[in-house]
Protein backbone atom coordinates (compact mmCIF):
# COMPACT_ATOMS: atom_id res chain seq x y z
CA UNK A 1 0.00 0.00 0.00
CA UNK A 2 2.85 2.40 0.47
CA UNK A 3 3.74 2.20 -3.29
CA UNK A 4 0.16 3.45 -3.60
CA UNK A 5 0.62 6.38 -1.48
CA UNK A 6 4.36 7.30 -3.08
CA UNK A 7 2.65 6.92 -6.56
CA UNK A 8 0.00 9.18 -5.80
CA UNK A 9 1.61 12.02 -5.23
CA UNK A 10 2.92 11.95 -8.09
CA UNK A 11 -0.39 11.73 -10.13
CA UNK A 12 -0.97 14.77 -8.47
CA UNK A 13 1.56 16.53 -9.53
CA UNK A 14 0.87 15.24 -12.97
CA UNK A 15 -2.71 16.40 -12.66
CA UNK A 16 -2.00 19.66 -11.53
CA UNK A 17 0.43 19.89 -14.07
CA UNK A 18 -2.16 19.39 -16.96
CA UNK A 19 -4.92 21.24 -15.63
CA UNK A 20 -2.07 24.50 -15.44
CA UNK A 21 -1.66 23.82 -19.36
CA UNK A 22 -5.40 23.58 -20.17
CA UNK A 23 -5.70 26.71 -18.13
CA UNK A 24 -2.49 28.55 -19.83
CA UNK A 25 -4.37 27.38 -23.08
CA UNK A 26 -7.42 28.66 -22.21
CA UNK A 27 -5.49 32.12 -21.81
CA UNK A 28 -3.97 31.89 -24.72
CA UNK A 29 -7.19 31.37 -26.34
CA UNK A 30 -8.62 34.76 -25.14
CA UNK A 31 -5.60 36.86 -25.54
CA UNK A 32 -6.02 35.64 -29.26
CA UNK A 33 -8.29 38.05 -32.04
CA UNK A 34 -11.11 36.81 -32.56
CA UNK A 35 -11.99 34.43 -36.11
CA UNK A 36 -14.85 34.59 -37.31
CA UNK A 37 -16.24 30.82 -37.13
CA UNK A 38 -18.26 31.85 -40.16
CA UNK A 39 -16.94 32.19 -43.49
CA UNK A 40 -16.98 35.60 -45.31
CA UNK A 41 -20.16 35.54 -48.16
CA UNK A 42 -19.84 35.84 -51.48
CA UNK A 43 -21.17 39.64 -51.04
CA UNK A 44 -18.26 40.29 -48.85
CA UNK A 45 -15.52 38.95 -51.02
CA UNK A 46 -16.74 40.50 -54.35
CA UNK A 47 -16.69 44.50 -52.29
CA UNK A 48 -13.42 43.45 -51.39
CA UNK A 49 -12.07 41.86 -54.99
CA UNK A 50 -13.61 45.38 -56.45
CA UNK A 51 -11.75 47.61 -54.00
CA UNK A 52 -8.71 45.89 -54.52
CA UNK A 53 -8.91 46.67 -58.56
CA UNK A 54 -9.97 50.35 -57.74
CA UNK A 55 -6.89 50.24 -55.80
CA UNK A 56 -4.57 48.80 -58.77
CA UNK A 57 -6.46 50.73 -61.17
CA UNK A 58 -5.55 54.22 -59.85
CA UNK A 59 -2.12 53.02 -58.88
CA UNK A 60 -1.98 52.24 -62.81
CA UNK A 61 -3.14 55.90 -63.52
CA UNK A 62 -0.79 57.45 -61.32
CA UNK A 63 1.86 55.28 -62.49
CA UNK A 64 0.52 56.22 -66.65
CA UNK A 65 0.65 59.91 -65.65
CA UNK A 66 3.86 60.21 -63.79
CA UNK A 67 5.91 58.17 -67.04
CA UNK A 68 4.15 60.63 -69.63
CA UNK A 69 5.70 63.44 -67.29
CA UNK A 70 8.71 62.29 -66.84
CA UNK A 71 9.03 61.54 -70.84
CA UNK A 72 7.59 64.92 -71.61
CA UNK A 73 10.71 66.36 -69.71
CA UNK A 74 13.08 64.77 -71.61
CA UNK A 75 11.88 65.27 -74.64
CA UNK A 76 11.85 69.00 -73.75
CA UNK A 77 15.44 69.00 -72.73
CA UNK A 78 16.62 66.38 -74.70
CA UNK A 79 18.89 68.70 -76.29
CA UNK A 80 20.33 70.86 -73.72
CA UNK A 81 24.14 69.61 -74.06
CA UNK A 82 23.72 70.36 -77.72
CA UNK A 83 22.65 73.86 -77.84
CA UNK A 84 25.73 74.50 -74.76
CA UNK A 85 27.86 73.47 -77.12
CA UNK A 86 26.77 75.12 -80.14
CA UNK A 87 26.29 78.76 -78.14
CA UNK A 88 30.30 78.66 -77.88
CA UNK A 89 30.08 78.39 -81.46
CA UNK A 90 27.69 81.30 -81.83
CA UNK A 91 29.94 83.36 -79.06
CA UNK A 92 32.50 83.04 -81.63
CA UNK A 93 30.84 83.83 -84.68
CA UNK A 94 29.83 87.23 -83.04
CA UNK A 95 33.38 87.87 -81.77
CA UNK A 96 34.61 87.51 -85.59
CA UNK A 97 31.39 89.85 -86.97
CA UNK A 98 32.42 92.19 -84.23
CA UNK A 99 36.34 92.42 -84.97
CA UNK A 100 35.50 92.65 -89.01
CA UNK A 101 33.20 95.82 -88.00
CA UNK A 102 36.77 97.14 -86.62
CA UNK A 103 39.62 96.31 -89.06
CA UNK A 104 37.02 97.20 -92.33
CA UNK A 105 40.07 96.52 -94.62
CA UNK A 106 40.81 93.07 -93.52
CA UNK A 107 38.23 90.49 -95.35
CA UNK A 108 40.66 87.62 -94.96
CA UNK A 109 40.59 87.66 -91.04
CA UNK A 110 36.60 87.77 -91.15
CA UNK A 111 37.12 84.29 -93.77
CA UNK A 112 39.30 82.89 -91.30
CA UNK A 113 37.24 83.33 -88.08
CA UNK A 114 34.19 82.31 -90.02
CA UNK A 115 35.96 79.06 -91.15
CA UNK A 116 36.77 78.40 -87.79
CA UNK A 117 33.51 78.93 -86.40
CA UNK A 118 32.13 76.38 -89.06
CA UNK A 119 34.47 73.77 -88.26
CA UNK A 120 33.63 74.43 -84.63
CA UNK A 121 29.99 73.57 -85.40
CA UNK A 122 30.84 70.66 -87.81
CA UNK A 123 33.05 69.27 -84.58
CA UNK A 124 29.88 70.03 -82.26
CA UNK A 125 27.63 67.81 -84.76
CA UNK A 126 29.77 65.04 -85.13
CA UNK A 127 30.18 65.02 -81.09
CA UNK A 128 26.47 64.22 -81.31
CA UNK A 129 26.67 61.74 -84.13
CA UNK A 130 25.11 64.06 -86.64
CA UNK A 131 28.08 63.86 -89.64
CA UNK A 132 28.08 64.74 -93.45
CA UNK A 133 27.27 62.95 -96.30
CA UNK A 134 30.13 62.26 -98.47
CA UNK A 135 28.57 63.44 -101.81
CA UNK A 136 30.91 64.25 -104.79
CA UNK A 137 32.76 61.52 -106.80
CA UNK A 138 30.70 59.04 -104.97
CA UNK A 139 27.61 56.59 -107.04
CA UNK A 140 24.21 58.12 -106.96
CA UNK A 141 22.42 57.25 -104.06
CA UNK A 142 18.65 57.80 -103.62
CA UNK A 143 18.68 57.36 -99.91
CA UNK A 144 20.67 60.09 -99.44
CA UNK A 145 20.90 61.81 -102.15
CA UNK A 146 18.59 64.49 -104.05
CA UNK A 147 19.15 64.80 -107.22
CA UNK A 148 18.29 68.26 -108.67
CA UNK A 149 19.97 67.80 -111.88
CA UNK A 150 22.54 66.03 -114.92
CA UNK A 151 25.65 67.70 -116.01
CA UNK A 152 28.30 66.75 -117.72
CA UNK A 153 31.59 65.91 -116.42
CA UNK A 154 35.11 65.14 -117.21
CA UNK A 155 36.14 64.56 -114.07
CA UNK A 156 33.40 61.71 -112.94
CA UNK A 157 31.70 59.00 -115.04
CA UNK A 158 27.80 58.58 -115.86
CA UNK A 159 25.81 58.08 -112.15
CA UNK A 160 28.50 59.38 -110.20
CA UNK A 161 27.57 63.01 -107.88
CA UNK A 162 29.80 65.23 -110.00
CA UNK A 163 28.46 68.24 -107.91
CA UNK A 164 27.28 69.27 -104.13
CA UNK A 165 24.95 72.16 -104.20
CA UNK A 166 23.65 71.71 -100.77
CA UNK A 167 25.51 69.06 -98.07
CA UNK A 168 23.44 66.77 -96.26
CA UNK A 169 23.70 65.21 -92.83
CA UNK A 170 23.08 62.07 -91.17
CA UNK A 171 22.37 60.91 -87.44
CA UNK A 172 24.00 57.81 -86.71
CA UNK A 173 21.55 55.84 -89.28
CA UNK A 174 19.21 58.66 -90.22
CA UNK A 175 18.97 61.21 -92.70
CA UNK A 176 18.47 64.57 -91.23
CA UNK A 177 18.97 66.02 -94.44
CA UNK A 178 20.03 64.58 -98.10
CA UNK A 179 22.93 66.36 -100.36
CA UNK A 180 21.25 67.97 -102.91
CA UNK A 181 23.83 66.93 -105.65
CA UNK A 182 24.28 67.13 -109.41
CA UNK A 183 24.59 63.74 -111.05
CA UNK A 184 26.99 63.48 -114.02
CA UNK A 185 26.05 62.06 -117.38
CA UNK A 186 29.61 60.90 -118.04
CA UNK A 187 32.20 62.86 -120.82
CA UNK A 188 30.33 65.62 -123.08
CA UNK A 189 30.21 64.54 -126.49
Amino acid sequence: MQEENETKPEDDSEAAGFENAIDQAMQDEDDSPEVSATPPTDAEQLREAQQEALRAKAEMENYRKRMQRETESLLKYANMNLIRDLLDAVDNLKRATEAAEGDAGNAESLRDGVKMVGSQIEGVLEKYGCKVIDAVGCEFDPNVHEAIGQMPSEEHGEGLVAQEVAVGYQLHDRVVRPSSVLVSTGAPE
